[in-house]
């Protein structure tokens, strides 16, 4: 039995089906378990009695999501992974495979990102207590495997987009903060958009089944104590996305950046290249068939 937390979100209800698809037995747990509390860990555990732990559930968000939400976010994050990995090895977990974050990387890092940088500075400030408290999880899971000999894998996620993501303009990420944007000014008729930033920051996307693909893999076939990075290999400027989006999604009136708001992280894409040689996987999905898609799915939603 394979539990997933978080399997009932975006990332982890991709993560469930492909499981399930391949022939494992999966515990999704449920809202009811709140994770952060030991006591419902427990509890957890002994309804699943899973051999293996892949843990997704997550508090996070986009810029402002994470600005208004630094604490919750930290306390969230490090109780939530601390709690599980703990009951995990009390319980006899084979394997433990703990998702972190691209925000944990340094605001400088060197471009493309190697997993061996993520220590070499502080995370870019809007989101460093969300990121910071996934890093503290990566050596919570090296001390585990060197103290009591325990299968903990982190794999290292670029921002995830695609259809089931949350389009709540309060915290969602970037690519869905724009879809909706764009599809609700076309359709009232506006004549401009506002977009936080000057728009050169650039990031990287991954469309959440590939991301769900390499999970699933892992889980599989990696068993070392070196985290992975799971990303696309490809970069885009904020700006350029901005205006994929509009593209797709048919909007033609102006897009106006207001500069006073931040940026983020000035840069962003990984070196996959580990991935690919650890446990065979890469992307297969390009942003614009993945943009299309998500466009899609939202729009049947809205009917």
């Amino acid at each position: 039995m394979i539990t997933v937390t978080g399997g009932h979100g975006f990332l982890g209800s991709y993560v469930v089906e492909k499981l399930r698809a391949r022939g494992h037995r999966v515990f999704a747990p449920t809202s009811l378990y709140d994770l952060r509390d030991p006591k419902h860990v427990e509890a957890m555990f002994d309804a699943a009695h899973s051999d293996k732990v892949i843990h997704l559930a997550a508090s996070c968000g986009g810029i402002g999501a994470n600005q208004k939400n630094s604490g919750k976010f930290f306390y969230d994050n490090i109780l939530m992974g601390v709690n599980l990995m703990e009951a995990a090895r009390l319980n006899g977990v084979s394997k433990f495979v703990q998702v972190g974050t691209v925000c944990s990387y340094p605001k400088h890092c060197p471009v493309p990102f190697k997993e061996e940088d993520i220590w070499n500075g502080y995370p870019e400030e809007t989101n460093a207590p969300y990121g910071i408290a996934k890093r503290a999880l990566l050596t919570m899971a090296q001390a585990y495997r060197e103290q009591y000999g325990m299968n903990c894998v982190y794999l290292i996620p670029v921002n995830l987009y695609g259809p089931r993501d949350n389009f709540d303009p309060e915290s969602s990420h970037v690519i869905p903060a724009l879809i909706r944007k764009c599809l609700e000014a076309k359709e009232k008729g506006e004549k401009e958009i506002e977009i936080w930033g000057d728009g050169t920051a650039t990031r990287e996307f991954l469309y959440v089944e590939d991301c769900a693909e390499a999970i699933v893999a892992a889980m599989e076939k990696y068993d070392s104590g070196q985290p992975i990075n799971i990303g696309s290999g490809r970069e885009i400027s904020i700006e350029a996305l901005v205006n994929e989006v509009a593209y797709i999604t048919g909007y033609k009136g102006d897009i106006v950046y207001d500069s006073g708001k931040p940026n983020g992280q000035p840069r962003r894409r990984l070196d996959v290249s580990k991935a690919k040689e650890a446990f065979g996987w890469e992307s297969s999905t390009l942003l614009g068939e993945g943009l299309r898609k998500t466009v899609e799915w939202y729009l049947q939603q809205s009917v």
